[in-house]
């Protein structure tokens, strides 16, 4: 069998390679004969650039930039025939910031240096693409519009939330939370938001709401909007990959109803089914049922957290539990497997 092995990164615990890499340990374990096609993926969020990197090649250029809570952090953006590719969440992301400081840096946390990571890419490409997700901040883009005032380079925001900045569905209502804000910092956030006159004019489009409205501030800037999976899909091959395949297999930590909004999962099962091949989704933890996901195309769906007995289990090993879950997954659905 050819199996396309595709997954996102396992939130805090793997990156989208190190998944593959696991996966691929644990199927070649049960089913040797196959042919493993890995082809690790990113959105917009974290492992967007090393994702990049791996099916691109480039030039990274390694910059210290300000991080979320003001500090100085280390941040890499990649540089591809004139391109870079920027992620937002190397520099305000909410994996910067400890669990039990998140309700203190909801209101505070800035986008500054995602600003000065598109200021030093300017310098040398013509056309920037910013990775959109995982961040920790609902700043609007403050601290980004603090650095960035205009460019001469193209600017195209990558992001897969359809979010509009403002309202029950913006950004501080709809992803605040997850930040540790509270009821009463989502209503601050949400008024310190529509006082912004700078995003007036876009705060109502599709994906003005992404990374804490970091998306309306790059729209006010001239951006254009395209799908963060969409991109890197295209960009990695995965249709290449997918033809000619027997299997697909993805995954990411939570396989949740966000999944089934257009995010990576929709995207290799779109992929797959499109060649009428079954796409198999192995994540940390799976919360969407059978039937909503067939309706995207996953034929089945498989819980690490099940499969090694507790989220404790899985945790302590994150890649060996994942190897695991593939060994068994291999020897259901190979056809040369031992």
């Amino acid at each position: 069998m050819r199996v396309v092995i595709a997954p996102d990164c396992f939130g805090g615990t793997l990156t989208a390679r190190e998944a593959a890499e696991a996966v691929a340990e644990g199927w070649r374990r049960a089913a040797p004969d196959d042919e493993l096609v890995p082809r690790p993926l990113a959105d917009g969020g974290p492992g967007f650039v090393d994702v990049l990197h791996a099916a691109l090649g480039g030039t990274l250029h390694d910059v210290e930039v300000t991080g979320p809570r003001g500090e100085r952090v280390h941040a890499v953006w990649l540089e591809h025939e004139g391109t870079a590719y920027v992620e937002s969440a190397q520099a305000c992301g909410l994996h910067l910031i400890p669990k039990d400081e998140r309700p203190a840096t909801a209101e505070t946390a800035t986008t500054r240096g995602v600003g000065e990571l598109v200021a030093d890419a300017a310098r040398t490409c013509h056309t920037i693409v910013v990775g959109l997700g995982g961040s920790a901040t609902t700043d609007g883009g403050a601290g980004l519009r603090e650095v960035v005032t205009g460019t001469n380079a193209k600017l195209v925001a990558a992001s897969d939330v359809e979010n509009p900045l403002l309202g029950p569905h913006g950004a501080a209502h709809t992803f605040g939370p997850q930040k540790g804000a509270s009821p009463e910092a989502v209503a601050r956030l949400e008024e310190r938001l529509a006082a912004m006159p700078e995003l007036a004019a876009v705060r109502d489009l599709p994906g003005a709401g992404a990374a804490g409205g970091l998306g309306a501030a790059l729209l006010a800037l001239g951006a254009e909007v395209t799908s963060g999976a969409g991109l890197v899909r295209r960009l990695t091959k995965l249709d290449e990959a997918l033809d000619g395949a027997d299997l697909a297999v993805t995954g990411e930590g939570s396989f949740d109803w966000q999944s089934l909004r257009g995010k990576l999962i929709t995207a290799v099962a779109g992929g797959a089914a499109e060649r009428g091949i079954p796409c198999l989704v192995l994540a940390g933890q799976v919360s969407v049922g059978r039937r909503e996901a067939a309706a995207a195309g996953v034929q089945e769906s498989y819980s690490v957290t099940e499969h090694a007995g507790s989220v404790e289990k899985s945790m302590a090993d994150p890649a060996g539990t994942l190897a695991a879950l593939a060994h068994d997954v291999a020897r259901q659905w190979s056809h040369s497997r031992r």
